[in-house]
């Protein structure tokens, strides 16, 4: 089973719009991490590791550029610093997507289907048993996205309706639900071990 490295990891929160304060509250709930927010530049040169929530992908997409973040969360995910994506994260993590409207970070080499599950009516639970992380892993999926495609570099951790939602490339972690909307925090300690 899955246990985390005891030094102290510096992760923040993307905080434009979206699930940002249950991000929070979940890291909170892992002894080894100190917490912050992030919508400036210069609030990356210390972290660790990087959150990208669910929310609205366009959105997101707009608040990143106009707050000239674009590249810069670009560069410190070439530094080797994690990057975690969930929901509309992994959207904007993606190489490509169905709506050509959203500008994405192109973090991971993977085709992203946006709202693939469907509408909100859609929203879905399951548990999920993530060859890395764990068994039994409850995942709440909203108005998810799924990856259509993924490059070689690609690491398909888990599926739901033979549909990829849940990838890994080096320091790049995304999925498709929302593992903040639970109590469990084994997917969180998973991605701030790589950081």
């Amino acid at each position: 089973m899955y246990s985390s490295k005891p030094s102290i990891k510096h992760i923040g929160v993307l905080n434009l719009q979206g699930a940002v304060s249950e991000h929070m509250i979940m890291l909170s709930s892992i002894n080894n991490v100190q917490t912050s927010l992030v919508q400036k530049t210069e609030q990356l040169a210390r972290l660790d590791g990087l959150i990208i929530p669910g929310g609205e992908s366009t959105t997101i997409s707009r608040l990143i550029k106009q707050n000239g973040l674009l590249t810069p969360i670009q560069q410190f995910a070439k530094q080797g610093k994690g990057v975690f994506g969930t929901c509309a994260g992994l959207v904007l993590c993606g190489k490509t997507t169905t709506h050509n409207e959203v500008e994405l970070l192109n973090l991971i080499d993977i085709s992203v289907e946006r709202n693939g599950f469907g509408r909100q009516v859609n929203s879905f639970e399951t548990t999920l048993d993530i060859a890395v992380v764990g068994l039994q892993i409850p995942a709440v999926f909203i108005r998810a996205p799924y990856i259509a495609k993924a490059g070689k570099a690609v690491q398909q951790l888990a599926f739901v309706q033979q549909h990829c939602i849940m990838a890994e490339q080096n320091n790049i972690l995304v999925c498709a639900f929302h593992p903040e909307l639970t109590n469990d925090n084994r997917i969180m300690r998973y991605f701030v071990d790589k950081c």
